[in-house]
C-alpha cells in the first residue's frame, strides 16, 4: 500500500493516478469527499480528513510501504508558518507512528537556505524534521517553480494586459511542469530503492526568466507584444492581497522573490540528465492558452 497526501491537488492526482496505472495498491488522502470520488471509482482506497490531525493522518498511513508528503495551503490563511508547523509535525508523527518505510516528500528549490526565502522557509523546517526520523527512508524532491503558477496571472493580462511579479525580467530560474515531479514520485515509489535521507532537485527542461516566459505565454495567446512589469514589493503585496492572499503570505511571497533576486534560490546540484525533466514550457503554453480562451 502507497498513501498519497494531497491526492487532488496538481501533483497528487497524477501520483495516484500513476500508481493505479503500474497496479499498486493506493490510499489516497484528501479534504473532499466529492474530490475524492473519481479515484475512488479508478481504484484507490480513500481517506477524507484534515492533514494538520496527527491522529487522522497516523491512521491513513499506517500498514503503507510508501508515502508522498507534501504540506498543502490555504492562501487565506492568517499565520503561513504555524499552519505549516502543525502539518509538517503531523506529517512527521504519521510516518513514524504509521510504520512507513520509505517517504517521497515534496520541497523546493531554495529549501537549503532556511531564512528569508518566505514560504520556501517552512520547507526547510520539513525537510529538518524528517531528517531526524530514525530507519525511515526519505527521499526529497526540490522542485523548481510550478509552470502552473502562471494561470494565476491569467486574470491579470486579461484585465490589466501586463504580466507582473517582483522578480526581475532576467533573472532565469528553473521552471518545471508539475506532471514531471508527479512522474518521478511514481517511479521512486514503486521502485522504493534509496536507503537513508535523499534529496533530489527537479529542474524542469531548462531555466527559464519571467521576460521569455511572458512572451511565450504571449505568443500563444495572441499578445506577442504582451509585456513582463516588474512591480515594486509593496505594490505587488498589495495587489496579491487585494487577488484573495492573506497579508501574511502575500509579505512572504514578495519575500521568496527578493531572494530569487539576490540568487539565493537556486540549483545547488546543477543542472544534469538526472535532474533536468521533460515538459518544456513552451507546450504547457497551449494549456495556458486554452484557460485563457475559456474565462
Amino acid at each position: 500500500m502507497i498513501v498519497v497526501m494531497g491526492a487532488t491537488g496538481r501533483t497528487g492526482k497524477r501520483v495516484v493516478e500513476g500508481l493505479l496505472r503500474a497496479g499498486e495498491k493506493v490510499r489516497a488522502i484528501g479534504r473532499s469527499e466529492a474530490s475524492l470520488a473519481a479515484l475512488a471509482r479508478a481504484g484507490a482506497e480513500v481517506r477524507v480528513g484534515d492533514s494538520s490531525d496527527a491522529a487522522f493522518l497516523t491512521a491513513a498511513f499506517r500498514g503503507a510501504s510508501g508515502a508522498y508528503t507534501l504540506l498543502p495551503y490555504d492562501l487565506r490563511v492568517a499565520d503561513y508558518r504555524a499552519q505549516q508547523d502543525r502539518m509538517g509535525e503531523a506529517v512527521v508523527t504519521a510516518v513514524r507512528e504509521g510504520g512507513v518505510g520509505h517517504v517521497v516528500a515534496l520541497s523546493s528549490v531554495g529549501a537549503d537556505q532556511g531564512v528569508g526565502t518566505g514560504p520556501i522557509d517552512s520547507l526547510h523546517a520539513q525537510e529538518a524534521r524528517l531528517r531526524k526520523l530514525a530507519g525511515v527512508n526519505v527521499l526529497v524532491l526540490r522542485a523548481g517553480s510550478f509552470f502552473e503558477n502562471f494561470f494565476d496571472v491569467l486574470p491579470v493580462i486579461r484585465h490589466q494586459g501586463i504580466n507582473a511579479d517582483v522578480v526581475e525580467p532576467g533573472r532565469a530560474v528553473p521552471m518545471i511542469g508539475t506532471r514531471d515531479i508527479a512522474d518521478a514520485a511514481v517511479t521512486a515509489l514503486r521502485a522504493r530503492d534509496w536507503k537513508g535521507f535523499v534529496v533530489r532537485e527537479l529542474l524542469g527542461p531548462r531555466d527559464l526568466s519571467y521576460d521569455e516566459a511572458t512572451r511565450i505565454l504571449g505568443e500563444r495567446i495572441g499578445q506577442p507584444e504582451l509585456p513582463y512589469v516588474k512591480l515594486p514589493p509593496n505594490e505587488m503585496a498589495g495587489a496579491l492581497v487585494q487577488g484573495g492572499f492573506s497579508e501574511d503570505l502575500a509579505r512572504l511571497y514578495v519575500e521568496l522573490a527578493q531572494a530569487i533576486n539576490d540568487g539565493r534560490v537556486r540549483s545547488l546540484e546543477g543542472r544534469t540528465p538526472a535532474n533536468t525533466t521533460p515538459t518544456r514550457f513552451e507546450d504547457f503554453a497551449d494549456e495556458l492558452a486554452r484557460a485563457y480562451a475559456a474565462m
